[in-house]
């Protein structure tokens, strides 16, 4: 037991569970992808709903839903933490600065974009999963969430909040989903091309179809 909480609290540990919790919450990334993607089908949230009550209701999604408020909060903990122990062992700031020839913007930038991510998943909490959550426990039944996103996107404020925060996502993604397979010491020569080109097209397709849905429904390409 001691072997194991020395592991965990060791920087490989944490990176380790850092990139085990990263993959899971990816893994969520595509099925709430999925599911809210559902309101393309213009149908006057028919479908939608569909999913939505499945997802609400469904008693095996709804205890995967408390492993999932776990595994956001061990990847926040874990990320400050790394974020942490990395400022305390360069507490100096080099003269010169060189990061640029070594790393990206984005890769030196992760705990600051997942911060930003944080401040947006409690806004976004606040605007649908908590009031439905809530009305569900007190009432027994669902909010209209299809009827709540065509009116909370008729605000362009909330527009372009939402496609701000998918921006920060895509740079996000960009370098967690490569990462999370190095910390797991999946790093070969034979699997690293594919790796990265996964990671490189889920960056960039779920944060895209994810910012289209507010945006779609601002511009009334769908909910007229």
């Amino acid at each position: 037991m001691n072997g194991l909480k020395r592991f965990v609290t060791s920087s490989i540990g944490r990176k380790v569970v850092m990139a085990t919790t990263g993959l899971f919450l990816i893994s969520f990334l595509v099925v709430h992808c999925a599911v809210n993607a559902l309101i393309f089908f213009d149908d006057g949230g028919q479908t939608f709903n569909i999913g939505a009550h499945f997802m609400g209701t469904n008693p095996v999604i709804r205890t995967i839903e408390v492993v999932l408020i776990i595994g956001f909060l061990i990847h926040i903990i874990q990320g400050l933490m790394i974020w942490w122990q990395n400022k305390k062992a360069r507490p100096i700031s080099y003269a010169v600065k060189k990061e640029s020839k070594n790393s990206t913007w984005y890769s030196r930038s992760m705990a600051l974009l997942g911060t930003l991510l944080l401040l947006f998943l409690i806004v976004h909490t606040s605007n649908f999963w908590i009031p439905n959550r809530t009305h569900q426990f007190l009432h027994g039944d669902e909010l209209p969430l299809y009827e709540m996103m065509i009116e909370k996107f008729q605000n362009p404020f909330q527009v372009l909040l939402y496609v701000f925060s998918c921006f920060l996502l895509f740079w996000h993604l960009l370098h967690g989903f490569k990462s999370a397979f190095q910390s797991m010491g999946i790093n070969h020569r034979k699997y690293n091309a594919l790796i990265l080109f996964l990671g490189v097209t889920f960056s960039y397709v779920i944060p895209f179809i994810m910012a289209m849905m507010p945006v779609a429904i601002y511009l009334n390409w769908i909910g007229e």
